[in-house]
């Protein structure tokens, strides 16, 4: 199966090549082409598994930035080598992050390509016959181009309002807002058109479309002070399924290569995870074991551990918790804290051997009883169980923690885009 897809990605790459490389074409004679791929099913599925490798594989994915810009930026990580000048950027925070930092214009134009690939294989699969089997190719790429709006509007103030030259831009609250049209879309295409066996068998494992669909639209919705709407979605997420980019021994976990295995990137700061004194971990949490590992002869002593800490560990989508923690912040933001109470304490008293990722905290049961209170421990709750998961700085902000939990509130916009495009807003101050 994934040679099929790899063969059909590596032609659509070749297809592409030969038309846009230089003045002077050499066509592969033996490569499909542009015409030929997106008309066929099974091209569009190659496409979108070029367009999930640009998201999750190699040091340049979005999933390496956002969980590396997060983390130095909310403290759960410390730098290892100052000769890493991206990361020292964001270990220093403030103004030495700037419009320069690579890590940043990775995840700006790979989020970006993967919103044009993933336009182009929604467009194509809406022309196809098999409305069973397009169902799957535009539930697939809508995850993508929702994953890669939704990054940038945690990131930046604004984002861009579509694909292509002086592309005007919307505030972020937009951006979630086109995350969540997209991904009410490829709900549609599927209620209306189960995703058949055929296209199952084609695609590539790892995503479980229907639930992560919904988990995204529970987030962004929570994201854009929508509650009684965020825990509707969340209530439709089957808690017991995983959803995770997959990797192997040749396309490995982006993390664990470049930080985990080398130490010359970055550690986990200590069984703090970054947090404040107030909201540290409580002792015997049993999170603090998944998350960090302990090294007792080389510096540092505390080590990445959790979804990165091997070559072949698939990353999560989303975390099941997190849906109950959405609910629980949602609650006690619409002051129903018996119910605020009652799913917050799901997630503390949950043990590892409940949790189909094993992220169990396996405390005694919360007695907060005002809003504030809850809402600390939800906080609390999600910096600890959603560790390194990108998510921090967004929660950050949304809690009104001060800004000296944090290194940056947003970042600069990368100079590729500003140098190309007279619409780019001004940077943010801090």
């Amino acid at each position: 199966m994934k040679k099929i897809l790899y063969k059909y990605q590596i032609a659509f790459l070749l297809g592409i090549v030969s038309l846009t490389s230089c003045k002077k074409d050499f066509v592969n004679p033996n490569a499909p082409t542009t015409d030929q791929v997106f008309s066929s099913a099974r091209g569009l599925v190659g496409v979108n598994l070029g367009a999930q490798r640009t998201y999750s594989l190699g040091g340049a994915s979005v999933v390496y930035g956002l969980t590396t810009a997060n983390g130095f930026t909310t403290n759960e990580v410390i730098l290892m080598n100052a000769g890493n000048v991206a990361e020292y950027q964001f270990s220093r925070g403030g103004t030495a992050v700037d419009a320069t930092n690579t890590v940043l214009a990775n995840i700006w134009t790979n989020s970006n390509k993967v919103i044009y690939d993933a336009n182009s294989v929604i467009t194509a699969a809406e022309a196809l016959n098999d409305k069973a089997y397009a169902s799957g190719l535009i539930a697939h790429a809508s995850i993508l181009k929702a994953l890669s709006i939704g990054s940038m509007s945690m990131l930046w103030e604004k984002v861009p309002a579509g694909i292509g030259a002086n592309v005007q831009f919307i505030d972020r609250t937009a951006g979630f807002a086109a995350a969540i049209t997209t991904i009410d879309n490829a709900l549609a295409k599927i209620s209306a058109n189960a995703i058949s066996a055929n296209y199952t068998a084609d695609a590539v494992p790892g995503l479980d479309y229907v639930n992560t669909l919904n988990a995204l639209k529970a987030r962004y919705l929570l994201f854009s002070g929508k509650y009684a709407e965020a825990i509707t979605a969340a209530n439709l997420v089957d808690l017991t399924k995983k959803s995770t980019f997959n990797y192997d021994a040749v396309s490995t976990n982006p993390v664990f290569t470049t930080a985990t295995a080398t130490n010359n990137v970055y550690q986990v700061i200590d069984s703090t995870l970054g947090l404040p004194a107030a909201l540290a971990p409580t002792a015997g949490d049993g999170r603090i074991a998944f998350y960090t590992s302990i090294n007792t002869t080389v510096a540092p002593r505390f080590r990445i551990n959790g979804f990165f800490n091997a070559t072949t560990t698939g990353v999560p989508v989303y975390l099941p918790s997190e849906m109950t923690l959405i609910k629980a912040e949602a609650y006690a933001r619409t002051n129903n804290l018996v119910s605020a109470l009652t799913e917050l304490n799901k997630v503390i008293t949950k043990t590892a051997a409940a949790d189909p990722f094993k992220v169990g905290a396996g405390l005694a049961a919360s007695t907060a009883s005002t809003s504030a209170a809850i809402l600390d421990e939800v906080y609390k709750n999600r910096c600890i169980e959603l560790y390194m998961s990108g998510l921090k700085l967004e929660d950050m902000r949304r809690f009104g923690r001060p800004n000296t939990e944090r290194k940056r509130n947003f970042f600069p916009y990368p100079f590729k885009e500003r140098d190309g495009n007279p619409n780019t807003p001004a940077d943010p101050s801090f």
